[in-house]
């Protein structure tokens, strides 16, 4: 354990979800924020329902998890209906009873100075978790950094329900420990508009101090002519043979899921009007939201004559083998080979994949979403836009950008310095650093260089 010679004690932060496990957004950007924190001295542990973090540091409590059985039923009962049984209020007590008691051993177990909520207090998929979390910061008043990556009311399935007086009690609670932050500038406008809590913005970050490493031919646009890479990695040298991608072929990657508001179908329109020979590569499944939208991608595709390629069956968070004896990627060995990102969402709470595209130094082509508008694209970034639909000068710029090496290497390197300024760990530190007060014992974070 980290120990401060300031203050004479260790410095321990806590964060709390529903989840720690996996490629969700909640979980990297939790890695990131604990990486931070790590280099400043502080301890991370982990509390959750599901959880991949050291057994060590973690605190396992299965009633956290949203899909929990009588966290799945209290669900069911208070979402899509306007009235709620006796029965659906006891359970909510009884477990919420359940998950203050782990709180409370979890706070003591490992001798926390700070709580960091990922979600957990935003976004009710478990309401009994978020009741007891704002019974616990308001009984003990433990600092609380509550990290809002989306809220309830940007999801219209959670406006029709009978559990109001616990939405505005706790998801999020305005109570004197918290402090809020927001991942963009809308969320903040909408924060303070509906209940009066100030917050501040925090938006998604990567590591663009430390560029990916080598793999085969790719070549990191973070480096200087002649300089050399710090680490190279050969495992994902034979990413376009698996894929099915020959030489002579463009591999688009869309690196999504496929649902509804990711947009496939603007993908599928411009790989159809590039009149090259390109293959759309989408990286994720459907996942939990159903298999309609995956049939119109795939109905769609075949209406256009696209070479659509659905290979989640060989992406995974973690290298390996399928059951079959098939090599397994991670998303970050297929970006190095892509010519060209596509991310044509119509709504992102921020945009990790925009992000990831600028790290592995790819062209990117973007929907304008709102947030994305607002928040992204006043930095200055170089990249392929539509409005809502496909247009001739989209499809003439992406040619253009697809055929010209020169232009192509200038777009993306101005991408990851401009990238390097407003969305590296060095800047989450300083954005920490200035929310950090009273939160420890110490200064620590707050004078550190």
């Amino acid at each position: 354990m980290s120990y401060c010679s300031s203050c004479g004690k260790h410095h321990n932060v806590g964060f709390i979800s529903t989840r720690f496990a996996g490629t969700d957004g909640v979980s990297l950007e939790t890695a990131k924020w604990a990486n931070v924190f790590e280099k400043v001295g502080f301890t991370c542990f982990y509390f959750a329902g599901e959880l991949d973090r050291p057994p060590e540091n973690s605190y396992l409590a299965k009633e956290a998890h949203f899909q929990h059985p009588d966290v799945k039923d209290i669900y069911r009962n208070c979402f899509g209906a306007s009235l709620r049984g006796r029965f659906v209020t006891r359970k909510i007590y009884e477990v919420k009873q359940k998950l203050k008691d782990h709180l409370y051993k979890f706070i003591d177990k490992f001798d926390l100075d700070l709580l960091v909520s990922e979600n957990a207090l935003t976004i009710p998929l478990n309401i009994p978790l978020g009741i007891a979390l704002t019974e616990v910061i308001s009984e003990t008043g433990m600092p609380t950094i509550a990290h809002h990556h989306d809220f309830f009311w940007e999801r219209q399935h959670f406006m029709i329900n009978a559990c109001w007086e616990y939405l505005n009690m706790a998801f999020p609670p305005h109570l004197p420990a918290i402090q809020h932050v927001v991942i963009n500038s809308s969320a903040d406008n909408q924060l303070s508009l509906r209940t009066g809590i100030s917050a501040t913005i925090i938006p998604n970050v990567m590591d663009f101090d430390n560029p990916p490493p080598v793999t085969g031919n790719f070549e990191s646009c973070a480096l200087d002519p002649g300089e050399k890479p710090s680490s190279s990695d050969e495992y994902a040298t034979d990413v376009r043979r698996a894929l099915g991608v020959a030489d002579d072929e463009l591999l688009i990657l869309q690196p999504t899921r496929v649902v509804k508001r990711k947009g496939i179908e603007h993908a599928i329109e411009l790989v159809h009007r590039l009149g090259m020979k390109p293959k759309l590569v989408i990286s994720h499944a459907s996942g939990d939201e159903g298999y309609d939208y995956e049939r119109r991608v795939r109905e769609y595709s075949k209406l256009l004559k696209v070479d659509t390629y659905f290979v989640s069956n060989i992406i995974n968070e973690q290298r390996g083998k399928t059951k079959n004896g098939r090599k397994v990627y991670t998303l970050e060995d297929i970006y190095p080979h892509a010519d060209l990102v596509t991310y044509p969402s119509n709504f992102e709470g921020f945009g990790n994949a925009f992000l990831e595209a600028v790290y592995f130094c790819r062209p990117i082509v973007v929907n304008t979403y709102s947030i994305y508008t607002i928040d992204i694209k006043p930095k200055g970034f170089s990249v392929i836009e539509i409005d809502g639909y496909v247009t001739d000068e989209a499809v003439r710029k992406t040619k253009k950008v697809l055929t010209n090496p020169e232009l192509r290497k200038n777009m993306v390197t101005h991408n990851y310095e401009t990238a390097r300024k407003y969305y590296s760990y060095s800047v989450l530190g300083k954005k920490l650093k200035d929310i950090i007060s009273d939160c420890t014992a110490c200064q620590k974070l707050k004078n550190a260089d």
